[in-house]
């Protein structure tokens, strides 16, 4: 199977709401219980794209939507500016050929050419395939937090994992570059 990753658009909302849907009522990647309506995703879009951060989807050949992927603010504080989060979905039905990877590197470029220096996973539930997908790409197993998640009868753990980028905390930041400017105005 062929796919292309591209900046995602606001035409792609309601694939992305779809695919997220799903990990929502059937995964443990997310910790919601419920659903969010398109109109919610759009606001979390816009935040997220409005600030400048890196969402990116995976479509094949005809245009259908296989997967998206975002990098955002790790916490919303001063001093975490120059850490991002990740996430990534895949659609149910294109899973296992590779997708993850393929946005997971790009959002990981992405994030190091924006000057970020550190990226970190929130895995919810343990999800196997997404530590060996994180593991594989350099992410280190940082700890996991037992039991804090409470979803389908059961509780779930949250393993947490790191990357650094670039210069990780080798040197001080550029404070010009796109990070260091997050908080100004």
């Amino acid at each position: 199977m062929t796919h292309t990753l591209r900046d995602a658009r606001l035409s792609d909302l309601e694939a992305i709401t779809a695919i997220y849907r799903d990990s929502v009522e059937n995964g443990q990647s997310s910790f919601e219980l419920t659903p969010p309506s398109i109109e919610e995703m759009k606001r979390r879009f816009e935040a997220m794209t409005g600030r400048n951060y890196p969402y990116i989807v995976a479509e094949d050949d005809d245009g259908t939507i296989l997967g998206y992927a975002y990098a955002g603010a790790y916490r919303d504080r001063p001093a975490y500016r120059w850490t991002v989060e990740d996430s990534i979905y895949i659609d149910k039905n294109a899973r296992g050929r590779g997708l993850g990877k393929a946005l997971l590197v790009d959002l990981i470029v992405r994030c190091e050419a924006l000057g970020f220096r550190q990226m970190i996973a929130i895995i919810g539930g343990s999800e196997a395939g997404s530590v060996s997908l994180h593991r594989a790409l350099g992410f280190e197993h940082i700890g996991t937090l037992h039991a804090t998640g409470y979803k389908f009868g059961r509780w779930l753990d949250t393993v947490v994992m790191q990357l650094p980028l670039g210069n990780g905390r080798e040197t001080d930041p550029d404070a010009d570059s796109f990070p260091g400017t997050l908080f100004e105005g």
